[in-house]
């Protein structure tokens, strides 16, 4: 995975590549940017990417129902030559009605225009401010949970996500509890904790058709949802995200540069 939702935590996909290539191994690199593209910086062919998987909802602004690939010629090959029965990873299909502008299915019609219109909403910002934007809320929420005496749960600055940040609750609180108390009172629902993590964080998200608006409204829903739920925690996180929102801010380093 590009970003890892449940962790809060990007990888660094060129590093990957790179590793792969000086141990010599075969494999395909196959990587998941759900919870990325369109939020953070990706770049299938300068990375030697072999097959990219994206979705519509998140960074690209739409609800689900879209999924994308972008495949590399070997990924091509090495799908033509294998021998289990397979269908997701059958692309020959899909390409040949794609050459003259149709689909091998029924297409979701409606969110086809609505990407189009999407996707000029990222370029009319630029791409570049557009990550900088996650980057920058990203930066903004870690300074909030270090001011509120949390912990961010990804503790290497390396891997920051700038899509979502995952807070660990302080030993002896529940984080689902927590979460219930936020919806209930705020009708804010927080991201919650999977698998290992589950009931021990909760997730703020901070990507797609956000703004520094939405950002504090969110993180003031949080602060007010620790001070409800009783949540031992230290007063001015959010004038911390407003201190980096403004330029003011001397903690939390940008998100995944």
């Amino acid at each position: 995975m590009h970003n890892e939702t449940s962790t809060g935590c990007a990888s660094r996909i060129d590093e990957i590549r790179q590793a792969i290539d000086a141990a010599g191994h075969p494999a395909l690199l196959m990587v998941d940017t759900i919870s990325s593209l369109g939020s953070i910086d990706y770049r299938h062919d300068e990375w030697g990417v072999d097959v990219t998987v994206g979705g519509s909802q998140k960074g690209l602004l739409l609800p689900p129902g879209l999924s994308f690939n972008a495949v590399s010629e070997k990924a091509r090959e090495a799908s033509k030559t294998a021998t289990l029965p397979h269908s997701y990873w059958a692309w020959d299909e899909m390409i040949g009605a794609n050459e003259n502008g149709l689909f091998p299915y029924t297409p979701a019609t409606n969110l086809l225009y609505g990407l189009v219109e999407a996707v000029k909403l990222l370029h009319e910002e630029g791409l570049d401010n557009v990550f900088a934007r996650h980057a920058r809320h990203a930066a903004a929420t870690r300074s909030a949970v270090e001011a509120w005496g949390l912990e961010v749960l990804c503790n290497n600055p390396h891997h920051y996500s700038g899509s979502l940040t995952a807070v660990l609750m302080p030993e002896g609180h529940s984080a689902d509890a927590f979460r219930q108390t936020v919806l209930e009172n705020y009708n804010m629902s927080l991201g919650n904790g999977l698998s290992r993590l589950a009931d021990r964080v909760f997730r703020i998200g901070h990507l797609g058709d956000f703004n520094d608006l939405m950002l504090m409204g969110t993180l003031s829903g949080v602060e007010m949802g620790l001070k409800r739920a009783g949540v031992p925690y230290r007063a001015g996180g959010a004038q911390a995200a407003i201190d980096v929102l403004v330029g003011n801010g001397a903690s939390a380093s940008l998100a995944a540069e």
